[in-house]
């Protein structure tokens, strides 16, 4: 089922994620099959469950779209439950980076270029998987919203000044994006 991205500004993006009960199976599952449905409709290239209202540590990241620009993506893609980051390196780089709660923008933002992540997979599998390149840079970004952060925190204040107005709008849910949307 397709549901509504919530956009800056919601109460959900704000708030740390508890951890997913992997107890629950079906419940994890369903949310995920939910969680694809909606990226895949959105066009983007990850999502994090507090995005859709869900504050639940569950992430998934898709960067099979982006085989033209970066072919290593060709068969990426990942589900992430309970990720963790165990290990990221002191190198760091920057990337001009967007997101689908909130639409329209994009800033560069300054992250680790390495980073390892431990994390129980849609098999309900435990890994420990490194990641670097534009797949360290989804990951990265989606454990974020895991935090209750998300990129425009982490850009230059001259930046954040310019699109401030921006934010604002859309916080008053004065945007328009292609896929459904909501604000708390």
């Amino acid at each position: 089922m397709k549901l509504p991205i919530y956009l800056y500004g919601s109460k959900v993006l704000r708030e740390p994620a508890q951890a997913a009960d992997v107890a629950d199976r079906e419940k994890i599952s369903a949310l995920v099959s939910d969680m694809e449905e909606t990226l895949a409709s959105a066009d983007g290239c990850g999502l994090a469950a507090p995005q859709v209202g869900v504050p639940t540590r569950v992430l998934i990241v898709d960067g099979r779209g982006l085989e033209d620009v970066y072919p290593y993506l060709k068969d990426f893609k990942r589900v992430m439950i309970n990720p963790v980051v165990v290990e990221e390196s002191k190198e760091t780089c920057d990337y001009s980076e967007g997101c689908l709660s909130v639409p329209g923008i994009y800033a560069e933002v300054r992250r680790p270029e390495k980073i390892k992540v431990e994390y129980i997979n849609a098999d309900f599998e435990p890994v420990a998987e490194e990641f670097d390149k534009f797949a360290c840079r989804m990951v990265q970004h989606e454990l974020d919203h895991l935090d209750g952060k998300m990129f425009v925190d982490r850009v230059a204040p001259i930046r954040r000044k310019m699109i401030a107005k921006k934010l604002t709008n859309i916080s008053h849910g004065k945007v328009s994006a292609h896929y459904k949307t909501k604000h708390d």
